[in-house]
């Protein structure tokens, strides 16, 4: 997993960064502990870290650095520079990744007792309480897994580009969707099918898409995370989507697949992914499963037969003309 470029530890960020934060959060997040809010570490906006990532990246042969530190004699530290900044990196060659242990400014010709030069030399008998702490490991390794789903979403998204250009104009066809870690196998096979209908008074692209999991992953949070991926891709509302079992169908105007394709190949080419659109209309929901769907992240159906997952207040968003009418018709 690529992550090798230059990351600060808590400690640094706590003790050695306390000025020059071009953002207040970072500081905020670290008063109160919610470090997972920092992620990524090696994007916060501070110059010397920004000098780091710039100067050893996921590619050894581009670092670039001024030197060795010649007063760390106990633990090998690479120099870097950012105006009045100074960084220590070392190289952590067991997890491949370089942490930016100890940073400072220059002061004072270096004879200042704060100079980064002095501190590094008087901490140097002792330079364990510079190195990452199981604390600093678990995010970095919580970090390259949010780094890999990413990249498994964007492998789904590319997938689909290449199968929605098959069927813009329609016909079927399949693909299976792979597991975030390669070696086990695939979770389930998207089946898509693209329905030009063209009858007098009566225009559509109908797309139908089947996504069946494999076994094992029925009803698993990895499952319908790649369900999500699938349909957003394809169409973002998230209110427009039919589902009957593992069966999601949409009806757009004549010629939207095609322009659908467009769009994703520009998304590709960026490396972004496709972003949900929240709903526009506020839909019936049966009060029982409001809160489940909304605490665990499950679809639901509206009165109007449309399937959604409910993340939004509906406050404000007018009412659903279908559903409206359905619930008038329920005996009172």
């Amino acid at each position: 997993m690529p992550l090798r470029r230059a990351r600060p530890t808590i400690r640094l960020l706590r003790e050695d960064l306390s000025s020059d934060w071009e953002s207040p959060h970072p500081r905020r997040f670290l008063q109160t502990g919610e470090l997972t809010s920092l992620h990524p570490l090696s994007e916060l906006p501070h110059p010397i870290l920004a000098k780091a990532v710039s100067s050893f990246g996921d590619d050894p042969a581009d670092d670039n650095y001024v030197g060795p530190i010649a007063s760390s004699t106990n633990l090998p530290l690479l120099e870097i520079k950012a105006g009045q900044w100074r960084g220590g990196v070392w190289h952590d060659r067991e997890l491949d990744v370089c942490w930016v242990l100890v940073a400072g400014l220059a002061k004072g010709g270096h004879d200042d007792h704060d100079d980064f030069y002095q501190c590094v030399a008087r901490d140097n008998s002792d330079p364990s309480r510079w190195m990452p702490t199981e604390a600093d490991v678990r995010l970095l390794k919580r970090e390259r897994a949010a780094l890999r789903l990413t990249e498994w979403e964007l492998e789904i998204q590319q997938e689909l580009v290449r199968a929605l250009r098959e069927v813009q104009r329609g016909g079927e066809t399949e693909f299976e969707l792979p597991h975030p870690a390669p070696q086990q196998g695939t979770i389930a096979t998207v089946a898509i099918t693209v329905v030009e209908v063209r009858e007098d008074g009566y225009e559509a692209d109908e797309i139908v898409v089947n996504i069946i999991p494999e076994s094992r992953h029925a009803g698993s949070q990895l499952f319908w995370q790649a369900t999500v991926r699938v349909l957003t891709t394809l169409n973002p509302p998230q209110q427009g989507w039919d589902r009957y079992k593992d069966s999601y169908s949409n009806i757009a105007e004549p010629g939207h697949w095609s322009a659908r394709v467009t769009e994703l190949g520009e998304l590709v080419g960026r490396k972004a992914l496709a972003e949900s659109e929240p709903g526009r209309v506020a839909h019936y929901l049966h009060r029982e499963h409001i809160a489940e769907s909304v605490v665990e992240g499950t679809a639901m159906r509206a009165m109007c037969g449309v399937f959604f997952v409910n993340t939004q207040m509906p406050d404000g968003l007018p009412q659903c003309p279908d559903c409206t009418e359905r619930w008038s018709q329920l005996p009172k």
